[in-house]
C-alpha cells in the first residue's frame, strides 16, 4: 500500500469516525474489499499513525453535564515555567475537557463541561487558586448546534 491515503482508506476512516465498533465484514463490503485486505489496511492506518486510539463517546446529558462553558484565559507571564504549572493545573481539573494557546487577545481558551453555574463557579475556583492569571472570562453555551468528533478527511495525504 501506498503511504498516501487512497479513496479506500478515506472511506475507512470516514466509517470508523462514525462507529470505531463497525464488524470488518461490513467495513469490507463498503469500501468493495474481502475481509483479509480490509483488515490489513485497518492495522496500517494504525500503524503509520492515523487512527490513534479507539473511544467511546460518551452521552453528556445522561451524565448530568448538560452546560459546556468556554472560557478565555489571559496571562502576564509567558515563560516556559507558568505555562507547564498551568498545563498541570488544567490536567488535574476534569470537567476542563480541551485546552488551547491561541493567537490574538486571548492567551488560552478551555473547554469545560458541567452540570450547572454553581460547578462552573467549583472549576473557576480550582483554576485561579492554582496559578496566577490576569483575566478569566467564560461564556456559557446555549445551545450546542454542530457536535462532530470526525475529522475532515479532504486534506489527509
Amino acid at each position: 500500500m501506498s503511504k498516501k491515503l487512497d479513496a479506500i482508506d478515506r472511506r475507512l476512516l470516514a466509517l470508523l469516525q462514525e462507529n470505531a465498533e463497525t464488524p470488518l465484514a461490513t467495513l469490507a463490503e463498503a469500501v468493495n474489499l474481502s475481509t483479509s485486505p480490509c483488515w490489513r489496511r485497518v492495522q496500517a492506518l494504525r500503524e503509520r499513525g492515523y487512527i490513534t486510539r479507539h473511544v467511546a463517546l460518551a452521552d453528556r446529558g445522561k451524565l448530568n453535564l448538560g452546560v459546556t462553558v468556554f472560557v478565555s484565559v489571559k496571562t502576564s507571564q509567558h515563560n516556559p515555567a507558568w505555562l507547564e504549572q498551568f498545563r498541570e493545573a488544567v490536567r488535574q481539573i476534569p470537567e476542563v475537557l480541551e485546552l488551547y494557546r491561541m493567537s490574538g487577545e486571548v492567551d488560552y481558551l478551555l473547554r469545560v463541561v458541567v452540570p450547572d453555574i454553581a460547578a462552573y463557579d467549583g472549576v473557576y475556583q480550582r483554576l485561579i487558586r492554582s496559578v496566577a492569571l490576569s483575566d478569566v472570562s467564560s461564556s456559557f453555551a446555549m445551545e450546542e448546534l454542530k457536535f462532530t468528533t470526525a475529522l475532515p478527511l479532504d486534506y489527509a495525504s
